[in-house]
């Protein structure tokens, strides 16, 4: 695939933290190639580095080593307001309280474009329309964001992402505190978004079994390698069987599922 196809690019990266005395590498050489239009599922047990290595994709924090291209630019060149008009995040932190309604939480993804004041042009407008339209929240436009579910919020938004109008989208555990009909509509939703808008959309989750059916590819972290492929070639390749050490689970490659031994 040529280079123009893949948003993030990293080359010999290595994610962690760094404090005054120490510094705490949590995984190095990470070679990762995302692509257009791919919905991407990162998945690896409690503490592997799934949200270090998202936040890291997305500039929150800076690498150790290595590095992040952004439509073959260097991450690091990106100034914020440029950076933000590229790359949107969903991050799982609850909202504080406000008055706000979901259209105006949607709004808030134009601020990128605004002028000082924040005003909305016609065109900001309509982004924000299109991307209520494409999400098909309209019923919710005008409710409090405290008055809607958990899901719907998530929705409100990834919504608000999508009228941000940027190449990649990032989430960090987008599904969590959903139940299973709604983790399954929500990444209906990213799925299509994804193959529809071409956009890159990439998730960190605790649900494999749901990434395998519906990611394009996974990026599956393990204490001892980071592996990026399709869920069938990473089914194929055993890797399932190396995410947990756990005595009580086991990964049937037939059915594509974990089984409580």
């Amino acid at each position: 695939m040529s280079q123009q196809n893949y948003t993030i690019q990293t080359q010999a990266l290595s994610i962690g933290y760094k404090t005054k005395s120490e510094t705490k590498v949590i995984a190095q050489d990470i070679n990762l190639a995302l692509s257009k239009g791919k919905l991407i599922a990162l998945v690896g047990e409690n503490g592997v580095g799934k949200s270090t290595l998202l936040k890291t994709l997305t500039g929150i924090i800076p690498p150790l080593q290595g590095e992040i291209t952004l439509l073959n630019k260097p991450l690091h060149s990106y100034k914020p307001l440029a950076l933000a008009k590229e790359l949107s995040i969903v991050l799982t932190d609850k909202l504080p309280p406000s008055n706000l309604t979901v259209y105006e939480i949607i709004a808030l993804g134009r601020q990128p474009y605004t002028n000082w004041l924040g005003t909305l042009s016609s065109e900001d407008h309509e982004k924000i329309e299109a991307a209520i339209a494409c999400t098909e929240i309209a019923h919710l436009k005008e409710k409090k964001h405290d008055e809607i579910s958990d899901g719907q919020l998530q929705i409100a938004l990834i919504t608000r992402s999508l009228s941000q109008d940027t190449s990649i989208i990032a989430l960090d555990e987008p599904t969590t505190h959903l139940d299973l009909v709604h983790k399954a509509a929500l990444l209906k939703l990213l799925q299509k978004l994804a193959h529809e808008t071409g956009k890159t959309i990439v998730y960190s989750t605790h649900d494999i079994d749901l990434a395998i059916q519906m990611a394009d590819e996974m990026i599956v972290i393990t204490p001892h390698e980071i592996v990026q492929d399709q869920p069938c070639n990473l089914i194929q390749s055993g890797i399932f069987n190396t995410l947990f050490d756990s005595e009580h689970l086991s990964f049937d490659a037939t059915i594509g599922k974990f089984k409580i031994k």
